[in-house]
C-alpha cells in the first residue's frame, strides 16, 4: 500500500509523451462488457389449447448503475457510476506469496488492486483480472513504468487516482492532473478518473471520526490502502481482502515476509508497519491504526480478511465502533 501525500513531482509532458508513444500501436478496441439478460422461455403448450401469444415478452430491464460521487473523469468530467456484488481487494503484501488465491480471487465479479502491483507472473497467488486500480499521485510514474501491463491490457480496467489538491486542480497547475488528461488523450479507451478536493476533505473526515486522530496535526499520512478500502465500501455488496494481516498481528514474532509481494528483496512488512507507527518525527504512515479501523468496519459490514483468514476482536479501546461508510461528496 503505497503511501505519502508529498510535494507532486510533475511527471513533464514530452517524457510522458516518449513513455506513451512506444505503446500506441498495441492498444486495441476490445468487446463490450456490459451485462445481457436472456428472455424467459415461453412455455410448452397442448396442441388443443388456446392459441399462444404472438406478443414477445419483455425482456428484463438493468437496474441503473449507481452514481460515486466526489470522482471525476480527467476528460469528460462526469461521475464515476459502478457497482459490485462481490470485491476480491488484492493488497501488496508479501503475504500473498505462495498463497494460490489467484482463482479465488479472479471468480469475484470485481478485482480490486493498488499503485503498480502486478499480476503477470503472480497470477497463482493474486489473479488475473483488474476491474479497479487506485492509485496514489506518487506511483504515477511506476505505474507508467508498467505500461505496458498496467495500460495496454488494462481497457475494462477503472483507474482511480487520488492525491491532494496541489496536485490535482484544473487550472493548469495541478501537474498530476495535467499528466493524466495528457495519458488519457493519447490512450482515450483507459477510464481514468481523479478525486475531487471535496471528496479528499472527506477521506480526512472520516480518518478523524474513526481515530480520533487529525490527519494534519498528527501528521499522518493516509495509504492507499486507507484510501481502497474506503472506496471499496461505497462501491461494493460484499469486500473479500486479500494479505491484510490483523491489526495487532506484527506485536508478536512472525516470519519475515517483504512488505511488496513484487518486491521479494524490499524491506520488511512488520518493520515497516512498527516503524511507521513509532516514528515520532515527521509524517508518518498509520498502517496498524487503519488496520483497527477496517476490523471495526467488518463487524457490522461484509467484509472478510484472507491469507492470512482472521475475523476482527473485541472493539479495541479509543479507536470508534462504527463502519461509518465514507460519506457522499463531490
Amino acid at each position: 500500500m503505497k503511501m505519502k501525500i508529498r510535494v507532486c513531482h510533475g511527471v513533464s509532458g514530452i517524457i510522458l509523451v516518449t513513455m506513451v508513444t512506444g505503446f500506441m500501436l498495441v492498444y486495441n478496441n476490445s468487446g463490450s462488457g456490459d451485462r445481457s439478460y436472456s428472455s424467459s422461455s415461453l412455455s410448452s403448450h397442448r396442441l388443443d389449447g388456446p392459441v399462444p401469444s404472438t406478443k414477445k415478452p419483455e425482456r428484463p430491464q438493468p437496474l441503473p448503475t449507481p452514481t460515486l460521487s466526489g470522482y471525476t473523469g480527467v476528460m469528460d468530467h462526469k461521475p464515476l457510476k459502478m457497482h459490485c456484488r462481490t470485491c476480491a481487494l488484492v493488497t501488496s503484501s508479501g503475504q500473498l506469496t505462495g498463497s494460490r488465491r489467484g482463482e479465488e480471487i479472479d471468480s469475484s465479479e470485481c478485482v480490486i488492486r493498488m499503485n503498480d502491483a502486478p499480476s503477470i507472473r503472480h497470477q497463482q497467488d493474486v489473479g488475473r483480472r483488474t476491474s479497479l486500480r487506485v492509485v496514489s499521485h506518487a506511483s504515477l510514474q511506476m505505474v507508467l513504468r508498467s505500461r505496458q501491463e498496467l495500460l495496454n491490457a488494462s481497457q475494462d480496467t477503472v483507474f482511480i487516482f487520488w492525491g491532494p489538491n496541489s496536485c490535482m486542480r484544473r487550472d493548469g497547475k495541478g501537474n498530476v492532473y495535467n499528466n493524466l488528461r495528457l495519458l488519457n488523450q493519447l490512450l482515450p479507451k483507459l477510464k481514468v478518473y481523479i478525486t475531487s478536493r471535496i471528496k479528499m476533505l472527506k477521506f480526512d473526515e472520516l480518518f478523524e471520526k474513526e481515530t480520533g486522530l487529525d490527519r494534519k496535526s498528527s501528521k499522518s499520512w493516509l495509504t492507499t490502502g486507507w484510501f481502497t478500502m474506503a472506496i471499496a465500501v461505497e462501491l461494493c455488496d460484499r469486500i473479500d481482502v486479500y494479505g491484510m494481516v490483523p491489526p495487532d498481528f506484527c506485536r508478536s514474532s512472525h516470519p519475515s515476509l517483504p512488505y511488496h509481494y513484487y518486491e521479494p528483496s524490499g524491506p520488511d512488512e512488520c518493520s515497516m508497519y512498527l516503524s511507521h507507527e513509532r516514528n515520532k518525527q515527521g509524517s508518518h504512515h498509520r498502517f496498524n491504526t487503519e488496520k483497527v479501523v477496517f476490523a471495526n468496519w467488518a463487524r457490522t459490514l461484509d467484509i472478510h480478511f484472507h491469507q492470512p483468514d482472521w475475523k476482527p476482536a473485541a472493539v479495541t479501546a479509543g479507536v470508534n465502533s462504527s463502519h461509518a461508510p465514507v460519506p457522499a461528496g463531490s
